[in-house]
């Protein structure tokens, strides 16, 4: 078998099976994402989180989740918009880093007349890499879903000028 039959056998499948790869990887992005927001609100320090912020954060979580499992699906059946979708979530992600985490971090609140960080280094190191994780898994599932689709659709297109050239 030359490497020519290899990759047509590949091209050929992609047919007929689903994305997983690019779908698995944008559930495991929802699955830090998670993380990073159970991080956030199990956390108490006086009443910081007590603002909009927290509301448009909880709004976003959702908002992200459920675009993330609508990106999942459209994905696995390679459509290529999601793609595009998921590199927008993946930025999106990178975006959020500078927003709560680091005003959490640079916060400083007075309880029972003794000043603390509202978010200790610890946790603001776990949020990040939870919010990169994600980011990095959502840009890398739009690249591979990007590819593949697009390696379907050529081949798709090959196919179909085949059948035309045989028919006349």
């Amino acid at each position: 078998m030359t490497s020519n039959s290899v990759a047509l056998i590949k091209k050929d499948r992609l047919r007929y099976s689903k994305n997983k790869l690019s779908s698995n990887l944008t559930l495991l992005a929802i699955v830090f994402n998670a993380l990073y927001f159970v991080s956030i609100y199990k956390s108490d320090v006086g009443s910081y989180y007590y603002s909009y912020i927290i509301g448009i954060s909880v709004v976003y979580n959702l908002l992200f989740m459920l675009i993330a499992f609508l990106a999942s699906e459209g994905v696995k059946s390679y459509k290529l918009n999601y793609s595009y979708v998921l590199a927008a979530l993946g930025l999106g992600q990178i975006v959020r880093i500078f927003i709560l985490p680091i005003d959490a971090k640079n916060a400083v609140i007075t309880l029972s007349q003794e000043s603390q960080q509202v978010m200790q280094d610890g946790q603001f190191m776990r949020v990040c890499i939870y919010l990169i994780a994600s980011a990095a898994l959502c840009v890398i599932a739009g690249i591979t879903a990007f590819i593949k689709t697009r390696t379907l659709t050529s081949y798709e297109a090959e196919l179909e000028q085949k059948a035309k050239g045989a028919s006349q």
